[in-house]
Protein backbone atom coordinates (compact mmCIF):
# COMPACT_ATOMS: atom_id res chain seq x y z
CA UNK A 1 0.00 0.00 0.00
CA UNK A 2 2.72 2.46 0.86
CA UNK A 3 4.44 1.39 -2.10
CA UNK A 4 1.64 2.24 -4.11
CA UNK A 5 1.28 5.75 -2.44
CA UNK A 6 4.79 6.42 -3.08
CA UNK A 7 4.78 5.84 -6.60
CA UNK A 8 1.40 7.65 -7.28
CA UNK A 9 3.32 10.81 -5.24
CA UNK A 10 6.17 10.64 -7.56
CA UNK A 11 4.35 10.48 -10.77
CA UNK A 12 2.51 13.66 -9.56
CA UNK A 13 5.56 14.96 -8.51
CA UNK A 14 7.15 14.31 -12.28
CA UNK A 15 4.47 15.76 -13.66
CA UNK A 16 4.29 18.94 -11.83
CA UNK A 17 7.56 19.58 -12.62
CA UNK A 18 7.35 18.44 -16.56
CA UNK A 19 4.18 20.86 -16.01
CA UNK A 20 6.35 24.10 -14.65
CA UNK A 21 9.11 23.45 -17.05
CA UNK A 22 7.01 22.99 -19.58
CA UNK A 23 5.41 26.61 -18.92
CA UNK A 24 8.22 27.99 -18.60
CA UNK A 25 10.57 27.21 -20.83
CA UNK A 26 8.43 25.71 -24.13
CA UNK A 27 4.91 27.27 -24.21
CA UNK A 28 2.32 29.06 -22.08
CA UNK A 29 -1.17 29.94 -22.99
CA UNK A 30 -2.36 33.50 -23.50
CA UNK A 31 -5.71 35.34 -24.31
CA UNK A 32 -6.36 37.79 -26.49
CA UNK A 33 -7.80 40.46 -24.71
CA UNK A 34 -8.36 43.63 -27.08
CA UNK A 35 -9.21 43.56 -30.62
CA UNK A 36 -5.60 45.28 -31.63
CA UNK A 37 -5.08 42.59 -33.67
CA UNK A 38 -8.25 42.13 -35.54
CA UNK A 39 -8.44 40.39 -38.24
CA UNK A 40 -6.33 38.43 -37.80
CA UNK A 41 -6.26 37.42 -33.70
CA UNK A 42 -10.16 38.15 -32.20
CA UNK A 43 -10.70 39.00 -28.56
CA UNK A 44 -11.11 35.51 -26.94
CA UNK A 45 -8.83 34.04 -29.59
CA UNK A 46 -6.60 31.48 -26.64
CA UNK A 47 -2.96 30.84 -27.56
CA UNK A 48 -0.19 28.64 -27.51
CA UNK A 49 2.81 30.88 -27.44
CA UNK A 50 6.36 29.64 -28.24
CA UNK A 51 8.94 30.62 -26.11
CA UNK A 52 11.48 28.10 -27.21
CA UNK A 53 11.96 29.73 -30.60
CA UNK A 54 13.69 32.77 -29.62
CA UNK A 55 16.24 31.27 -27.39
CA UNK A 56 20.07 32.45 -27.52
CA UNK A 57 21.26 30.72 -30.82
CA UNK A 58 24.82 32.69 -29.88
CA UNK A 59 25.10 30.08 -27.58
CA UNK A 60 26.62 26.06 -28.15
CA UNK A 61 23.03 24.77 -27.55
CA UNK A 62 21.94 26.74 -29.84
CA UNK A 63 24.03 25.39 -32.60
CA UNK A 64 21.53 22.26 -32.38
CA UNK A 65 18.55 23.64 -31.18
CA UNK A 66 16.10 25.28 -33.35
CA UNK A 67 16.27 28.70 -32.21
CA UNK A 68 16.06 32.06 -34.73
CA UNK A 69 16.01 36.03 -34.48
CA UNK A 70 13.13 37.44 -33.98
CA UNK A 71 12.11 38.55 -37.49
CA UNK A 72 10.21 40.97 -39.47
CA UNK A 73 6.23 40.36 -39.26
CA UNK A 74 6.85 38.05 -36.24
CA UNK A 75 3.84 38.09 -34.28
CA UNK A 76 5.40 38.57 -30.71
CA UNK A 77 3.95 37.90 -27.11
CA UNK A 78 5.87 40.44 -24.24
CA UNK A 79 5.37 41.86 -21.41
CA UNK A 80 4.15 45.77 -21.66
CA UNK A 81 7.06 47.79 -21.01
CA UNK A 82 4.94 50.04 -18.52
CA UNK A 83 3.32 47.70 -16.90
CA UNK A 84 5.23 44.11 -16.00
CA UNK A 85 2.26 42.49 -15.15
CA UNK A 86 0.54 42.76 -18.59
CA UNK A 87 1.12 40.71 -21.65
CA UNK A 88 0.52 42.33 -25.21
CA UNK A 89 0.56 40.41 -28.19
CA UNK A 90 1.45 42.92 -31.47
CA UNK A 91 3.27 41.91 -34.53
CA UNK A 92 7.23 42.99 -34.75
CA UNK A 93 7.56 45.51 -37.57
CA UNK A 94 10.73 47.42 -37.21
CA UNK A 95 14.44 45.49 -35.87
CA UNK A 96 17.23 46.82 -34.10
CA UNK A 97 18.90 49.24 -36.41
CA UNK A 98 16.05 49.76 -38.72
CA UNK A 99 15.26 53.06 -39.86
CA UNK A 100 10.90 53.42 -39.70
CA UNK A 101 8.62 55.90 -40.70
CA UNK A 102 4.55 56.25 -41.17
CA UNK A 103 3.17 58.60 -43.46
CA UNK A 104 -0.25 58.58 -44.19
CA UNK A 105 -0.77 54.99 -42.99
CA UNK A 106 2.21 53.60 -45.03
CA UNK A 107 5.34 51.73 -42.88
CA UNK A 108 8.56 52.89 -44.41
CA UNK A 109 11.33 50.53 -43.39
CA UNK A 110 14.51 51.72 -44.12
CA UNK A 111 13.54 53.79 -46.78
CA UNK A 112 11.31 51.44 -48.95
CA UNK A 113 7.41 51.04 -48.37
CA UNK A 114 6.57 47.95 -46.20
CA UNK A 115 4.05 45.47 -48.07
CA UNK A 116 2.02 44.19 -45.26
CA UNK A 117 -1.04 41.94 -46.25
CA UNK A 118 -2.11 41.62 -42.77
CA UNK A 119 -2.88 44.90 -42.01
CA UNK A 120 -6.69 46.02 -41.49
CA UNK A 121 -8.04 49.84 -41.14
CA UNK A 122 -11.73 49.47 -38.86
CA UNK A 123 -13.25 52.07 -36.75
CA UNK A 124 -11.23 54.29 -36.67
CA UNK A 125 -9.78 56.11 -33.64
CA UNK A 126 -10.07 59.92 -34.56
CA UNK A 127 -7.93 60.89 -31.39
CA UNK A 128 -4.92 59.98 -31.98
CA UNK A 129 -5.11 59.99 -36.21
CA UNK A 130 -1.81 62.74 -35.78
CA UNK A 131 0.37 60.14 -34.58
CA UNK A 132 -1.31 57.30 -36.04
CA UNK A 133 -1.35 57.91 -39.32
CA UNK A 134 2.07 59.94 -39.18
CA UNK A 135 4.99 58.80 -37.71
CA UNK A 136 6.75 60.42 -36.06
CA UNK A 137 5.97 63.43 -35.29
CA UNK A 138 8.38 66.06 -36.00
CA UNK A 139 8.24 69.52 -34.18
CA UNK A 140 6.90 71.57 -37.32
CA UNK A 141 4.08 68.75 -37.66
CA UNK A 142 3.23 68.64 -34.18
CA UNK A 143 2.45 72.74 -34.29
CA UNK A 144 -0.12 71.86 -36.94
CA UNK A 145 -2.16 69.94 -34.02
CA UNK A 146 -1.50 71.95 -31.07
CA UNK A 147 -5.39 70.70 -29.37
CA UNK A 148 -3.35 67.01 -29.94
CA UNK A 149 -0.65 68.51 -27.13
CA UNK A 150 -3.46 67.78 -24.39
CA UNK A 151 -3.23 64.26 -25.38
CA UNK A 152 -0.53 62.15 -22.68
CA UNK A 153 -0.23 59.55 -24.96
CA UNK A 154 0.18 61.69 -28.31
CA UNK A 155 2.43 64.31 -26.26
CA UNK A 156 4.77 61.48 -24.55
CA UNK A 157 5.01 59.50 -27.41
CA UNK A 158 6.26 62.82 -29.23
CA UNK A 159 8.90 63.67 -26.46
CA UNK A 160 9.94 60.37 -26.19
CA UNK A 161 11.00 59.39 -29.96
CA UNK A 162 12.46 63.10 -30.72
CA UNK A 163 15.36 61.75 -29.18
CA UNK A 164 15.37 58.58 -31.83
CA UNK A 165 14.92 60.55 -35.43
CA UNK A 166 16.90 61.35 -37.52
CA UNK A 167 15.67 63.46 -40.37
CA UNK A 168 12.07 62.01 -40.40
CA UNK A 169 12.44 58.68 -39.34
CA UNK A 170 13.43 56.39 -36.11
CA UNK A 171 16.23 54.68 -35.30
CA UNK A 172 15.18 51.75 -33.80
CA UNK A 173 18.27 51.40 -30.84
CA UNK A 174 20.09 47.92 -30.68
CA UNK A 175 18.75 45.31 -28.43
CA UNK A 176 15.05 46.75 -28.92
CA UNK A 177 12.15 46.20 -31.20
CA UNK A 178 9.03 48.31 -33.10
CA UNK A 179 5.39 46.55 -32.06
CA UNK A 180 2.34 47.45 -34.17
CA UNK A 181 -1.26 46.03 -33.88
CA UNK A 182 -2.65 44.67 -37.23
CA UNK A 183 -5.71 46.50 -36.58
CA UNK A 184 -3.89 49.76 -37.43
CA UNK A 185 -6.71 52.37 -36.08
CA UNK A 186 -7.33 51.05 -33.18
CA UNK A 187 -3.79 49.45 -31.19
CA UNK A 188 -2.39 50.88 -28.52
CA UNK A 189 1.32 50.05 -29.73
CA UNK A 190 4.96 51.42 -29.96
CA UNK A 191 3.58 54.74 -32.00
CA UNK A 192 2.42 55.36 -28.21
CA UNK A 193 4.62 54.11 -25.63
CA UNK A 194 7.97 53.36 -27.11
CA UNK A 195 10.19 50.68 -27.97
CA UNK A 196 9.83 46.63 -26.86
CA UNK A 197 13.40 45.40 -24.86
CA UNK A 198 14.47 42.38 -26.61
CA UNK A 199 14.06 41.05 -22.01
CA UNK A 200 10.61 41.52 -22.53
CA UNK A 201 9.66 39.33 -25.18
CA UNK A 202 8.29 36.37 -23.87
CA UNK A 203 7.76 34.49 -27.61
CA UNK A 204 6.12 34.05 -31.41
CA UNK A 205 2.39 33.22 -30.96
CA UNK A 206 1.89 29.73 -32.19
CA UNK A 207 -1.55 28.22 -32.61
CA UNK A 208 -4.94 28.87 -31.39
CA UNK A 209 -6.26 26.28 -29.43
CA UNK A 210 -9.21 27.70 -28.44
CA UNK A 211 -11.46 30.73 -29.50
CA UNK A 212 -14.95 31.77 -27.60
CA UNK A 213 -17.05 34.52 -28.80
CA UNK A 214 -15.94 37.28 -26.80
CA UNK A 215 -17.41 40.87 -26.29
CA UNK A 216 -13.96 43.21 -26.83
CA UNK A 217 -14.63 45.11 -23.35
CA UNK A 218 -14.72 41.83 -21.73
CA UNK A 219 -11.41 42.90 -20.19
CA UNK A 220 -12.21 45.93 -18.38
CA UNK A 221 -14.79 43.69 -16.15
CA UNK A 222 -12.72 42.73 -13.79
CA UNK A 223 -14.93 42.68 -10.65
CA UNK A 224 -15.40 39.25 -8.89
CA UNK A 225 -18.99 39.28 -9.98
CA UNK A 226 -18.16 40.08 -13.49
CA UNK A 227 -15.79 37.18 -13.62
CA UNK A 228 -18.32 34.52 -12.04
CA UNK A 229 -21.08 35.76 -14.81
CA UNK A 230 -18.02 34.93 -17.47
CA UNK A 231 -17.50 31.64 -16.32
CA UNK A 232 -21.03 30.97 -15.76
CA UNK A 233 -21.48 32.31 -19.79
CA UNK A 234 -18.64 29.95 -20.77
CA UNK A 235 -20.18 26.85 -18.83
CA UNK A 236 -23.73 27.12 -20.09
CA UNK A 237 -22.55 28.41 -23.92
CA UNK A 238 -19.54 26.67 -24.34
CA UNK A 239 -20.51 24.65 -27.36
CA UNK A 240 -22.46 27.60 -28.96
CA UNK A 241 -19.97 30.34 -28.68
CA UNK A 242 -16.72 28.39 -29.38
CA UNK A 243 -15.20 29.36 -33.00
CA UNK A 244 -14.54 25.88 -33.77
CA UNK A 245 -13.35 26.94 -37.55
CA UNK A 246 -10.61 28.62 -34.65
CA UNK A 247 -9.55 26.12 -32.98
CA UNK A 248 -6.24 24.71 -33.65
CA UNK A 249 -5.39 27.05 -36.49
CA UNK A 250 -1.93 28.43 -36.86
CA UNK A 251 -0.92 31.85 -36.06
CA UNK A 252 0.95 33.82 -39.01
Amino acid sequence: MQSTLREYFESLVVTVILALFGTTFVVQAFKIPTPSMEDNLLVGDHLLVNKFLFGRPDLVIGKVLPFREIKQGDIIVFKYPEDLTKNYVKRAIGLPGDRLRIANQQVYLNGQPLVEPYTFHKEPDVRNRPVRDNFPMLKEQMARFPDYLQNKDVFDSYAFYRWHTRSEEIVIPPGYYFAMGDNRDNSADSRYWGFVPRKNIVGRALIIYWSYDTPSDEHLRDSFVERVQQFADVFVNFFTKTRWSRTFRLVR
